[in-house]
């Protein structure tokens, strides 16, 4: 054991003087564990410790509502390089450093990316929209400061569609919740893990075709 210690003491240490302001700490709560590697020496420290917070809050109750057999170990990248805002891929979820300087708020970011994680559709036969509206759904539901961060569902507007996916998908799908059928979220959620999902399952599930439901929700889209 003193020899791995030390072993991985010294590999941690070469691997920073590579990366020069690469810092890596490994968090560990109950069954899950966080690696969390860090490319910018300029975020400050109460911001990491704010998104390993949010992890350690949302990840166990995603977990617990959608796919309790998920990853239990991921991986946070804070990357100076990165254009995008976010992106998750085989359980590593990469941050660009620059967004969380412009939005420091905006730590849900973390909510959205893992529940990718959770929903591990894999090579998914299902669309792409419904993938990321279901990420947004959780945000909403899951997420922590979301109010701070100004973030929220949009307001229907007749240029809308059901798969413009992101939060447009996501207002469609709580209205769903509310007004359809309690629980649909998770089935679909379920389905599209399973890879049993179809164009159908809509049909199957509240007995319209989404053309029919998006027709039903843009004539009263209150929620």
């Amino acid at each position: 054991m003193k020899n791995v210690l030390f072993v991985a003491i010294i590999s941690s240490f070469c691997l920073i003087n590579v990366a020069n302001a690469q810092q890596t700490k490994v968090y560990k709560q109950g069954k899950y564990q966080l690696t969390f590697i860090n490319y910018d020496a300029t975020l400050d420290s109460v911001e990491q410790q704010r998104l390993v917070k949010t992890f350690y809050t949302v990840y166990p109750e995603l977990a617990k509502a959608y796919n309790k057999n998920t990853l239990k170990a991921v991986t946070f990248v804070i990357d100076t390089t990165y254009k995008g805002v976010a992106e998750t891929d085989n359980g590593k979820v990469t941050i660009s450093s620059r967004w969380m300087h412009q939005r420091p708020e905006d730590i849900d970011v973390i909510t959205h990316e893992v529940m990718h994680i959770v929903q591990d559709y894999g090579e998914s036969n299902g669309p792409g929209w419904l993938t990321e509206g279901i990420a947004d759904y959780a945000r909403y539901k899951f997420g922590v400061n979301n109010v701070a961060a100004k973030w929220a569902l949009p307001d229907y507007k007749s240029t809308q569609n059901y798969d413009n996916a992101y939060r447009i998908t996501a207002r469609f799908l709580l209205w769903m919740e509310e007004k359809v059928k309690p629980g649909i979220v998770k089935e679909l959620d379920s389905r599209l893990r399973k890879h049993t999902f179809t164009d159908d399952t809509w049909k199957q599930l509240t007995g319209k075709t989404v053309d029919e439901l998006w027709k039903t929700y843009s004539a009263n889209p209150a929620i």
